[in-house]
């Protein structure tokens, strides 16, 4: 059913690119498929020349300040094209087929970025509910309801060329996988483990942050096996302690082997990335302009959740609902190993804040949401699943809970609408006059949006591109 969906909801991507994030991710697809360099002039070039990429400092940044290396600046990574290879090279046999340039920019490779964006996006909810299942929890319900009722539908469908879908994909998978080699910590698991914390890092470094409560639960399993290594002064005292002490110290050596597998294995994995770093920045490294933006003392923590303008929970209020399953998972006393992995789900969430509040441009200005979260999409899940399981017993707050998500899903939704036909001001929002509109402007104008969408979508962007011709640039 959950298929069906997805491919009925294909009609409501949007095939373009705009900003400079997409440009930047779409660019290291383009380059290294079609020119087999790291040198993004002629895609920025591209994209300029053409008004798609007239923001105010683009071309300051991208087409007249280089590289150690000399080359143009890219901030992003090359996680994004491996996962929209495959799309891609699908958009290569149709502009061939149909008579498109086969330039790596025509419509149909666009196209084909977007619409893979949106299958990550499907794919995260998937895998998210797959997991909340390994945990004894039924979350065919909160998997739609947190695509359609957060940031992730956003950017999965409207603006898809971001790294956001496949972000929320790699951590989605990293965590499923991560769920299933728990079980025995396997040598070909922690190696799984490894290749998609590896891959999960390529498409967006502050993914990276996921790695470490796993980290120590790994940690944490390996000392309980230690505890229950006989210790009677090194000498057994029958045949069956000397069996179980030499089991014991098995696992102890497959722990051990299994972590220096691991780790091998994302290095490897790692390795592409790796090359692209030294070629384009001249070290294994974002570009020092990203290190010079980063206050590692996390002075924005509390905004970046609480903030009226940009906060987290303002625009997101799903997202607290499914934190409040996750603590009351972490307390129930029926799963004492689970409730280890909901603190360490609490512990990634709480990493993100960290990370998110340390970096100085904290608010997003311009974004949609606090798109950074949006990694999270598979924990809001699982947490959103918990909640629905520790409302069971009450119909009140069954009730309840079904107000509030409805309330939600709508609020998301109307912020969409909003940010879509420039009601909202993007560089922050504003709670009273986004909720009146949200209320009263969008329900009035529904319909005529429905058919824009639908039938006139270029219509919303048309604002952008009058501001593109007033700087200067074709229309």
């Amino acid at each position: 059913m959950l298929i069906v969906l997805f491919l009925l909801s294909l009609p409501a991507v949007t095939p373009r690119l705009y900003s400079s994030d997409e440009i930047q991710y779409f660019s290291y697809l383009r380059s290294l498929w079609f020119d087999r360099d790291l040198s993004f002039e002629n895609e920025y070039q591209y994209f300029y020349e053409r008004g798609i990429a007239r923001a105010e400092g683009f071309h300051e940044t991208f087409l007249e300040r280089t590289t150690a290396t000399g080359r143009r600046i890219n901030f992003g990574t090359m996680g994004c094209a491996v996962l929209w290879a495959p799309f891609y090279a699908v958009g290569d046999v149709i502009a061939r087929a149909s008579g498109a340039p086969v330039d790596g920019f025509s419509r149909p490779y666009v196209a084909a970025v977007a619409y893979g964006s949106a299958a990550y996006a499907f794919l995260a909810i998937l895998l998210a509910i797959a997991s909340a299942r390994r945990l004894g929890l039924d979350a065919f319900v909160a998997g739609p309801v947190i695509l359609v009722g957060t940031p992730l539908l956003f950017y999965g469908y409207i603006a898809p060329p971001y790294s956001h879908a496949c972000s929320a994909f790699a951590v989605a998978l990293f965590i499923y996988v991560w769920l299933r080699v728990r079980e025995h910590w396997s040598i070909g698991g922690l190696a799984a483990l490894g290749a998609c914390a590896a891959l999960m890092t390529m498409v967006r470094e502050q993914d990276a942050f996921v790695v470490l409560p796993v980290a120590g639960d790994f940690a944490l399993s390996f000392v309980n096996v230690k505890r229950r290594m006989p210790n009677a002064k090194g000498r057994m005292s029958n045949a069956k302690d000397e069996k179980t002490n030499a089991k014991d110290e098995n696992t102890n050596a497959r722990f051990l082997v299994a972590a220096l597998v691991g780790i091998v294995t994302f290095g490897l994995v790692y390795s592409p990335q790796a090359v692209a770093y030294l070629r384009l920045n001249g070290h294994v490294g974002p570009h020092a302009s990203v290190g010079a933006k980063m206050n590692w003392m996390a002075p924005h923590a509390l905004q970046v959740l609480f903030s009226p303008e940009h906060g987290f929970f303002v625009w997101t209020p799903l997202a607290l609902l499914a934190i409040f399953g996750l603590v009351a998972s972490a307390f129930r006393r029926k799963i004492p190993d689970g409730r280890r992995i909901f603190v360490l789900f609490l512990l990634m969430i709480a990493l993100q804040v960290y990370v998110s509040g340390s970096v100085e441009s904290w608010t997003v200005a311009g974004a949609f949401g606090q798109r950074r979260f949006v990694a999270l999409t598979a924990i809001l899940v699982i947490g959103y699943a918990a909640l629905q399981r520790a409302c069971a017993g009450s119909n009140a707050r069954r009730a309840a809970l079904v107000a509030i998500t409805i309330l939600g899903v709508y609020w998301n939704l109307a912020l969409i609408a909003e940010f879509s036909i420039g009601l909202m001001d993007r560089q922050k929002l504003e709670p009273r006059r986004n909720a009146y509109d949200a209320f009263v402007t969008i329900p009035a104008e529904a319909p005529s949006l429905a058919y824009r969408f639908l039938f006139d979508r270029a219509s919303f962007y048309q604002g952008a591109r009058r501001r593109a011709a007033e700087a200067g640039g074709p229309r």
